[in-house]
């Protein structure tokens, strides 16, 4: 098995204050522009939440704040901030997602993000509720 490109991304880390900071300032100026509604898709199986999101091209996203690390697949065009940098993603990409991040999406075509964790929950409400930070 080859080992992936190094300058292939493969982990979305953990972020500092600042950079937590930037995210919810960006966070707060598109809540100013007209809302795009991100239908989210949930599954609860074996011990794993998974969740996706479907964003259409030209989509800014800022997501929750995550107290648990996940797994993310992101398939498509898309810039992710990463705290001190942004990045490019395209085609399929498989992350390790560190616990303490808040994330931020730009999609520059069609999008799909699901992030897994495993979770003892029993609902989507126990899922979202053990995961983020509100």
């Amino acid at each position: 098995m080859e080992n992936a490109p190094a300058e292939r991304m493969q982990c979305l880390p953990a972020m500092g204050s600042e950079a937590l900071r930037k995210v919810a300032a960006l966070q707060g100026a598109i809540a100013e522009l007209d809302q795009v509604m991100l239908p989210t898709e949930h599954l609860i199986h074996a011990g794993m939440y998974a969740r996706t999101i479907r964003m259409a091209p030209g989509v800014v996203l800022a997501g929750a704040m995550l107290k648990v690390a996940t797994v993310v697949i992101v398939n498509g065009p898309c810039t992710v901030f990463l705290g001190e940098e942004a990045r490019e993603l395209d085609g399929f990409n498989v992350l390790a997602g560190a616990a303490g991040r808040k994330q931020a999406f730009v999609s520059h075509g069609e999008v799909c993000i699901t992030a897994i964790f495993p979770t003892s929950a029993q609902t989507v409400a126990e899922a979202e509720a053990a995961a983020t930070i509100h």
